[in-house]
């Protein structure tokens, strides 16, 4: 038997929570994948927030943009970030 996936969650329910994953089409797996990652994405921008609550929306996408793709990355997409003191 292999490892669970999460330590707070039965075993019953993870077998079932497999069993419905792998019963999805790629389309809805696309689906819920995309929808995570938008909620994990708007989850980091709600920090961002919280954390600078006078900062510009430009600061908060620009921070956003350095915690999601590196410093270095970021400057490339966004090479105002470099001169600015984030």
């Amino acid at each position: 038997m292999t490892a669970p996936l999460a330590d707070d969650t039965a075993l019953d329910i993870e077998r079932r929570q497999l069993e419905a994953w792998r019963a999805m089409g790629p389309a809805e797996k696309a689906a819920l994948i995309s929808s995570l990652s938008q909620a994990a994405f708007d989850l980091a921008l709600a920090g961002i927030r919280h954390r600078y609550p006078n900062a510009s929306p430009r600061e908060h996408v620009l921070r956003l943009a350095i915690l999601t793709l590196g410093r270095e990355l970021a400057v490339r997409a966004y090479p105002e970030i470099d001169g600015l003191s984030l």
